[in-house]
């Protein structure tokens, strides 16, 4: 760094630059005050800072004051130092998806009856949502609208394979398509109670949940 350039940053950190120039006639009698001033040279350890005056201090302290100033402005404009940290730099947490958990039903030799909304109405978890993914040991659900049971950011089906399978083929589950889903004590019902969205059983729904 030159002098120039040093000076102009002295002089851009001057505290006193936005104040009303001094009364010239003061400043001069000031710097006489302070160049006659009686001051002891052969000062001791006990008679060094008892016997100036009050002018010598007030003279010293405004060096220093001024002195302050100027390093304080020169490290907090160096293009090297590093900035600190801010609250918004903190990284972000991604959240975790909350996930509804699943079985296939074991299969059943007894008749189904005809789906009803009062039976319905005693399933623990129902919900409406889009299959994502099937795979041999699940089926992948986003769920758009849950009408009983807490609501997730996903809804998973898993079981062994050959249950899953009977399933699949009994509800028809397909990947895009959007179905509608009740279980009860974590397993999907069956026999009409969950299938592939349609107006019919989504006015069954909604007479069963009418909340």
């Amino acid at each position: 760094m030159t002098d120039d350039e040093l000076q102009q940053r002295l002089q851009a950190r001057d505290p006193a630059a936005s104040l009303r120039p001094a009364d010239p006639t003061w400043v001069a009698r000031l710097l006489e005050d302070t160049m006659s001033a009686d001051l002891d040279t052969h000062e001791t350890r006990d008679s060094g800072t008892r016997n100036r005056s009050p002018l010598t201090w007030l003279v010293a302290a405004a060096a220093v004051l001024i002195a302050g100033i100027g390093v304080f402005g020169l490290l907090t404009n160096d293009p090297d130092s590093a900035p600190e940290p801010s609250a918004g730099d903190t990284p972000s947490v991604s959240t975790v998806p909350t996930v509804t958990e699943l079985g296939a039903p074991a299969p059943s030799n007894a008749k189904c009856m005809v789906p009803n909304a009062q039976t319905l109405s005693q399933a623990q978890v129902a919900f409406s949502g889009t299959v994502q993914e099937v795979a041999a040991d699940v089926v992948v659900l986003a769920p758009d609208r849950f009408y009983t049971g807490e609501p997730t950011d996903v809804v998973e089906v898993r079981s062994d394979p050959a249950l899953l399978k009977a399933l699949i083929g009994s509800v028809d589950f397909q990947v895009d398509q959007r179905y509608l889903v009740s279980a009860n004590d974590g397993q999907v019902t069956v026999c009409g109670f969950s299938g592939v969205y349609s107006d019919d059983l989504a006015a069954l729904y909604t007479a069963a949940f009418p909340g």
